[in-house]
């Protein structure tokens, strides 16, 4: 499963519900998981993997890997934290991203079932983070421009640089 990188026009999409969980929708999820663990990171969402549907995987360090299905943030709380953030589809690139410190969350697993969390700490960072994806949004868009700029020309640089030692 290839994880798509920023340019992408699918990652500024916004991801449509799935209607059916089925064994086709369990391994996408499965493969998500795979690939998550592949790129080391702590989650990914369907728009990351070219698939426009509102799923995003989960596996942070010392839990279980875990599936949200057509998720919804049913509340946040009006406490925010500072935390240094990356995303497999900016490979190099960390900024600290100001999040809610707490959120609840209504999702489905990929058995179909319906689960409600209230989650505080990384996990709610990941889960706000991934949930963006299905918006269309990037950690860099809650940025401000000034940053957003200087980390946009920081990236072209070194690509630029990686491009020539390549030659």
């Amino acid at each position: 499963m290839e994880i798509l990188t920023l340019g992408n026009e699918l990652l500024r999409g916004k991801a449509e519900p799935i209607k059916t969980i089925n064994d086709e929708i369990r391994a996408i999820a499965d493969k998500m998981i795979d690939a998550l663990h592949d790129g080391k990171g702590v989650g990914l969402a369907g728009p990351q993997v070219g698939l426009m549907k509102r799923l995003f995987v989960i596996h942070i360090e010392g839990d279980t890997p875990r599936v949200f299905i057509n998720p919804s943030i049913t509340a946040t709380s009006p406490e925010l934290v500072k935390y240094e953030e990356g995303c497999l589809s900016i490979p190099g690139v960390w900024a600290d991203v100001i999040r809610p410190r707490e959120l609840q969350i209504q999702a489905w697993n990929e058995k179909g079932r319906p689960f409600t969390m209230d989650v505080d700490g990384i996990l709610a960072r990941v889960i706000l983070h991934e949930y963006d994806h299905l918006e269309g949004v990037l950690f860099i868009d809650r940025l401000s421009a000034h940053k957003r700029e200087r980390l946009l020309a920081r990236m072209e640089k070194d690509r630029r640089v990686e491009k020539a030692r390549q030659k």
